[in-house]
């Protein structure tokens, strides 16, 4: 028990490492401006760049957390490069996966119809998955797994999503199969790492929920 709580304690000051610098990167930082999320477009753009940031942060944040001091040694190597980037677009598409369901769970049960909101967060996945194509970096996998994500969206009943981290399942599963860590260690560190990342996404949460203006969402949709 004391080992897995060095971990994570070990695996929240890896992330936290990356946070300042990411939120700058992704322009989402604490003096950056907030503004409402009131349409598609400002939705897509919330959606993609927190599914952007929680991915970041909770790869590179394991790595540096079990790589310690050896962590920038690990850039040298360009194979494991490669499967850095591998992980980070599959832990893109599982953070797209997630937030886009949290998001609509959120609209219909701020009173947007659930067809409408079926539709919107259709499209926006569409949207997003498109805008990025199958990156250079990514594996052949990702065509795959990014089909999946909108057959998710495709099937997900809106009116049963829950405000708070159930539907926030992949991301955490998709961190522990994609990160390129020794499997024996990985068995290891499981529950640790899902732990994690499913608190990184709850200031997310409460963010979409200060952001979200339903009311004028309503009104773009008509």
């Amino acid at each position: 028990m004391k080992q897995n709580d060095s971990l994570a304690d070990r695996m929240q000051a890896g992330i936290a490492g990356f946070v300042s610098q990411c939120r700058d990167y992704l322009g989402i930082g604490g003096k950056v401006r907030r503004e409402p999320v009131r349409d598609a477009d400002e939705l897509h753009a919330f959606i993609n760049s927190r599914a952007s940031f929680i991915a970041q942060t909770s790869l590179y944040g394991y790595l540096r957390t079990r790589a310690g001091m050896r962590y920038p040694e690990l850039f040298d190597d360009d194979v494991f490069v490669a499967s850095i980037n591998i992980a980070k677009w599959h832990m893109w598409l599982a953070c797209v996966s997630d937030l886009t369901v949290y998001a609509g769970g959120l609209l219909v049960h701020r009173g947007i119809p659930e067809e409408q909101t079926g539709a919107l967060m259709r499209r926006t996945v569409e949207d997003i998955l498109v805008a990025t194509g199958v990156p250079a970096e990514a594996d052949a996998e990702f065509p795959a797994h990014a089909e999946r994500v909108r057959a998710r969206i495709a099937l997900t009943p809106w009116h049963q999503v829950e405000d708070g981290e159930g539907c926030f399942h992949e991301s955490p599963t998709a961190l522990v199969k994609w990160a390129p860590v020794v499997e024996n260690l990985k068995r290891f560190d499981e529950e640790v790492v899902r732990n994690s990342v499913r608190f990184h996404w709850k200031d997310v949460r409460a963010e979409l929920r200060g952001m979200l203006d339903a009311d004028a969402i309503a009104r773009s949709l008509d």
